[in-house]
């Protein structure tokens, strides 16, 4: 089993900071660095929204040119840097410029990332302070990167695990920002994973897209898709370990992914308002595509988020989403269970409340106990296949509102 750290100590040949460059007014970390020491094959994944950021259009531009040479990445918070036209683009240049100056790297061996409020160009200045400052003090503080890159989050989010290959040890670390406008249409967040392994440059594509398959694009906090979402994966091979063969790729790709589940993970945990976890469990659906429209769904329904924060186990909300979700589904076919917890055991799925096409029997005040519960596990069999998938999602509650109701404020 593969246990992930819920922190960083470091990552061969890597370097990192997190500083206050004045984009946030209360003094808090707002600007973050991650580089390598020596050029990095590197992958991305991003949104998929048709509105797309001046530094999501930069970087798919430089990872379709230069993926074997990036060396650096930059995340500024406070302004998103979306919506801004010809200027957004330049600006997004000109950081990667700043970078480039202070590190001694090319320009097209930068990346950058920025969050916050759309429509709102970069203050120059204070991103040319973030720049110095984070060149000034890059180390082996990967929870200040973390702290560096939140907006709306209540903890930087990192992780880290140490695996063993045919060939040595190979070390992979993230780190996630995101609480709000989260929705699985590719990351809907901001994340850097970094590891010191070797890949080639269509295997780290090819593992990053499936890993983010499985985990950033399973997670629901609000159903909305950012502008400004995507995740990165840096290889800077400084372990001296290729991953190539076929039983290091497996182990490598493992490893990916429980890492990036666990950052998903501690997404939705820190979702805006968020007091419960909630485990959508799709099971026996016709495809895995299927399973995963049925789960998001569920995951994004306004009606089902307010049931869950209601403690109101309420199958008929789950049904008709699974209903309108677009995958075969039929109702007389499938059972609907809950139980408490972020895991059951296969022989006990919990409380059956709904079956062959209406309610159970069960016990209301049953129901509600297990509602009340800050983690909550629905297993949804569908009946109609042998196709699984899992979506993690949350409650809406008041605070969300109040989160968002002000954030431009």
């Amino acid at each position: 089993m593969i246990k992930i750290s819920p922190d960083i100590r470091s990552v061969t040949g890597f370097r990192v900071a997190g500083v206050h460059a004045g984009l946030k007014k209360d003094g808090a970390l707002d600007f973050a660095l991650i580089c390598s020491e020596t050029d990095c094959v590197t992958a991305g994944v991003f949104t998929r929204n048709k509105v797309k950021a001046a530094p999501v259009l930069l970087n798919m531009e430089r990872l379709r040119d230069n993926a074997s040479g990036i060396r650096a990445v930059a995340i500024n918070t406070v302004s998103a840097n979306a919506c801004t036209g010809a200027v957004g683009l330049e600006n997004a240049r000109a950081t990667s410029d700043l970078v480039s100056e202070r590190l001694a790297i090319a320009s097209d061996q930068v990346l950058v990332m920025s969050t916050g409020v759309i429509g709102t160009h970069l203050p120059m200045d204070k991103i040319s302070c973030g720049v110095e400052l984070s060149s000034e003090n890059l180390g082996d503080d990967w929870s200040a990167a973390a702290a560096g890159i939140m907006t709306t989050d209540t903890r930087p989010k990192l992780g880290s695990v140490t695996v063993q290959t045919s060939k040595g040890h190979v070390t992979l670390a993230g780190i996630v920002k995101g609480a709000g406008m989260i929705a699985p249409n590719m990351a809907t967040m901001l994340s850097v994973i970094v590891t010191d392994a070797s890949l080639g440059m269509p295997q780290a594509q090819a593992a990053l897209s499936e890993a983010s398959r499985r985990s950033y694009n399973r997670i629901v906090v609000d159903g909305d898709t950012s502008t400004n979402d995507m995740v990165v994966l840096m290889c800077n091979g400084a372990s001296g370990v290729d991953v190539s063969d076929e039983e290091d790729v497996e182990v490598f790709q493992a490893a990916l992914d429980t890492l990036a589940k666990y950052l998903a993970q501690e997404v939705v945990r820190d979702g805006e308002g968020v007091t419960k976890f909630v485990t959508l469990d799709i099971r026996n659906a016709e495809s895995v595509a299927a399973a995963e429209r049925i789960g998001q769904t569920i995951g994004a329904s306004v009606l089902t988020k307010s049931a869950f924060y209601g403690n109101d186990a309420n199958w008929g909300r789950i049904m008709a989403a699974a209903g309108r979700a677009e995958a075969a589904f039929e109702p007389d076919n499938s059972s609907l269970y809950v139980a408490a917890g972020e895991s059951v055991p296969a022989a006990d799925r919990g409380l059956l409340i709904f079956s062959q096409g209406m309610p159970t029997d069960y016990r209301e005040d049953d129901a509600a106990a297990i509602m009340a519960e800050p983690s909550i596990y629905f297993t949804l069999d569908c009946g109609l296949g042998e196709a699984d998938a899992t979506i993690w999602t949350c409650d809406i509650s008041h605070d969300y509102i109040t989160i968002n109701g002000d954030y431009r404020s």
